[in-house]
């Protein structure tokens, strides 16, 4: 066994050597054609080949490939070697294929094979292909040095598969202050979501760990792959939580060799639509009324703000006011420049309602009054007199000036603004406007004054946005990713495809993660109803790769002890590692114990490690005591741009989406996280951020989450 062990290294060594070689060639020959900068369009495009050429050689020369698949086609004698890397690679010249580009269609068998004699197909531009494989084998190659051969399925051994193996190893590797590439290790449930079709709009429940934010861009990759002729890269968008999540994913994309495509928040992408003519409010105050200790939380019926203005019933409420605001628009009267000379209403209504109907609002107004002023113009061609052409030019002039202002121009916030408005426009019916609570009337001008918005304005502003100008080519997108959807809302995500060809989405979250679901949803049939049956597709991801069994068996049991019961569990990937600890640490004594155990951890082979605390405030209060003590700790607040990794101290709901080696968790008693729903799903958040170690600390009594948790998974000290 131990013999063909290295017979199996050295072949790989061998191989690896030749790869390496021939990378090293054409890197050589490019070198020696000088980059090209003129503006001859062939040549143009002939540098850009050549240039994405030394692009995929650059990422190839580290790591050329990660796996090998010895595949047997039907019909064919011999079963040939593949090898799978994140580009592809063709020897020169006879253009043999040396390594297979992940996305490539024969390439999703080493995804989608986990064992079995049986044969196996795969869909093909030439239809489906059927054949058998021989060999599945996991490769680690790191800076040029083969680490690692695993042979994972091997018909002429044991043929058991043992994939396993190698996850598990590449779960164990410690993370760094970024989200990388799983490029060698998808799954074949995660295989599936990125390799399906682009015209339908994807739903992806995964819980804690499941890689789903991984999956999305892996999705994105791809599209551009596959559907080169009909999406760019330009025009594809991810929404993303908050500028720190962005800056912590950023470095996926280029690990997978794809650039240009757009990432933002939806807060970012709406002001800068919007001309940032308002402003967002301070969302410190919503957040620690909704994240207070104890008290009464914010509703989460219907009937709150965020989901009344969240909702398709809003999105039609505004629908109607627009259409009212539409009849009405316009001077009523007869326009005349000059005594003696007029043009009537009607026809002025006619270029209005008729020859100009397919244009936006705005659009419209500009069109119309374009009109009057070439009519006037031609108008004043009829006068032959000087003295009166010049008496009558001036006076057209003043009073086109009057009749323009008879026809206000809006922008979207200022039409906003006098919608809900104390004094109601007289267009608006008052049937309509008794369809809103005064309340929310009230709430929404206190803000508007200001110009300040809520997070749930800013889709309303955007719809009337594309009423009034439109929704143009380059604000189109080809396809559109969606991650943390729980926490968006239906008007969102309807507002999204009328930016979005062919309702080509990929949206994902997890319900049981939804922390903000006042302005949230509570169901994906919430988003799913929003498009056609036919074109979309849910997929749900319950396994967590994430942490070990001991945490996502705890993070579970949180879930469990809330009031409402999950509809969905994580479970573990077979993966061991210390059990939770549930320890008593009095307030006199938490900050010196926190510096204690962080510098234990750190002084281990831990990379990263979080604090974690109910409310920013708490979070300040811990990161004075301890750099008063010289330590080195990052403090992630609502704001924060970048995550710097090492030691942090974090908000528990600033830290969804983040993973670390170890967290501690403080204050995790009755006051902090109660019973309710909402605590379950905050305290869960905090518990899965963790891969190796989990630590939860309190002072008095436990938390009712925590306090019944026993068995094999944690230990109370």
């Amino acid at each position: 066994m131990e013999s063909s062990v290295q017979s199996a290294y050295q072949e790989e060594l061998n191989r690896l050597e030749e790869t390496f070689k021939e990378i090293d060639r054409q890197l050589a020959e490019l070198a020696k054609i000088p980059p090209y900068t003129g503006h001859e369009h062939t040549e143009q495009v002939l540098e850009s080949i050549r240039e994405g050429r030394r692009r995929n050689l650059a990422v190839a020369q580290s790591e050329p490939y990660f796996g090998r698949l010895d595949f047997q086609e039907s019909g064919h004698h011999n079963p040939t070697p593949l090898y799978i890397g994140k580009v592809g690679l063709e020897k020169d010249p006879t253009l043999e294929l040396m390594v297979i580009d992940w996305r490539a269609p024969v390439a999703s068998l080493f995804y989608s094979f986990t064992g079995g004699n049986e044969a196996v197909t795969y869909d093909s531009p030439d239809g489906m292909v059927e054949g058998l494989v021989y060999l599945k084998r996991n490769l680690v190659i790191r800076k040029q040095i083969l680490q690692r051969v695993v042979d994972t399925f091997d018909r002429a051994g044991d043929n058991m598969a043992v994939t396993d193996e190698f996850l598990l190893y590449r779960l164990g590797e410690n993370k760094d202050n970024r989200l990388r590439d799983i490029v060698s290790t998808i799954q074949a449930e995660q295989d599936a979501i990125i390799r399906a079709v682009k015209n339908s709009a994807l739903f992806i429940q995964g819980v804690a760990g499941s890689g789903k934010t991984t999956v999305a861009l892996h999705r994105l990759a791809f599209l551009l792959y596959q559907y080169r002729d009909q999406v760019r890269a330009e025009r594809m968008i991810i929404f993303a939580p908050n500028r720190m999540f962005l800056d912590y994913i950023s470095g996926v994309l280029p690990e997978l060799g794809v650039g240009h495509i757009q990432q933002t928040t939806f807060t970012d992408w709406a002001l800068e639509l919007l001309d940032h003519e308002v402003k967002p409010a301070d969302q410190a105050q919503r957040l620690r009324y909704w994240f207070q200790i104890g008290g009464q939380r914010p509703t989460m019926d219907d009937s709150a703000p965020g989901r009344v203005k969240g909702s398709v019933g809003f999105m039609r409420w505004l629908d109607r006011a627009l259409q009212q605001y539409e009849a009405s628009a316009g001077p009523q009267a007869d326009y005349s420049p000059w005594d003696g000379t007029k043009l009537p209403a009607a026809t002025i209504r006619q270029w209005y309602d008729v020859e100009n109907k397919h244009e936006p609002l705005m659009k419209r107004r500009e069109r119309v009054l374009a009109r009057i002023k070439r009519w006037q113009e031609m108008e004043l061609d009829k006068v032959w007199e000087v003295h009166l052409k010049k008496e009558y030019k001036k006076k057209a002039a003043q009073r086109l000036r009057e009749y323009t202002k008879q026809w206000t121009e809006y922008t979207p916030f200022t039409f906003y603004k006098e919608l809900l408005g104390p004094q109601p426009p007289a267009y608006l019916s008052s049937e309509l406007l008794a369809e809103l609570s005064p309340e929310l009337i009230r709430e929404t001008q206190a803000l508007l004054k200001k110009k300040l918005v809520q997070p749930e304005d800013l889709a309303p502003l955007l719809f009337i946005r594309s009423r009034f100008y439109g929704i143009h080519g380059e604000l189109t997108f080809d396809h559109t990713v969606i991650d943390e959807a729980q926490d968006f809302s239906p008007f969102q995500i309807t507002l999204l495809n009328m930016h979005t060809r062919n309702q080509s989405f990929t949206i994902l979250g997890d319900l049981s993660q939804g922390i903000h679901a006042y302005q949230g949803i509570h169901d994906w049939k919430e988003f799913m109803s929003l498009f056609e049956a036919e074109k979309t597709a849910y997929f749900q991801l319950n396994r967590s790769y994430r942490s070990t069994m001991e945490i996502i068996y705890f993070a579970n049991a949180v879930l469990m002890n809330s009031a409402e019961k999950p509809s969905v569990l994580a479970e573990p990937v077979f993966r061991s590692g210390d059990p939770v600890k549930i320890r008593q640490v009095g307030e006199a004594q938490l900050a010196g114990q926190l510096q204690q155990e962080m510098r234990r951890l750190q002084s281990g082979e831990v990379s990263t490690v979080a604090v974690l605390a109910r409310t920013e405030e708490r979070c300040e209060q811990l990161h004075r005591s301890l750099t008063a003590e010289g330590m080195q700790v990052h403090l992630i607040g609502a704001g924060q741009q970048h995550y710097e990794g090492g030691l942090s101290i974090v908000p528990t709901f600033m830290a969804k989406g983040l993973e670390f080696d170890a967290v501690i968790i403080v204050d995790a008693d009755p006051d902090h996280y109660s019973a309710m729903p909402q605590d379950a799903k905050l305290l869960y958040v905090g518990c899965t951020r963790a891969l190796h170690s989990l630590q939860l600390w309190y002072d008095g009594t436990p938390s009712p989450l925590i306090a019944s948790i026993q068995g094999d998974f944690a230990v109370s000290e």
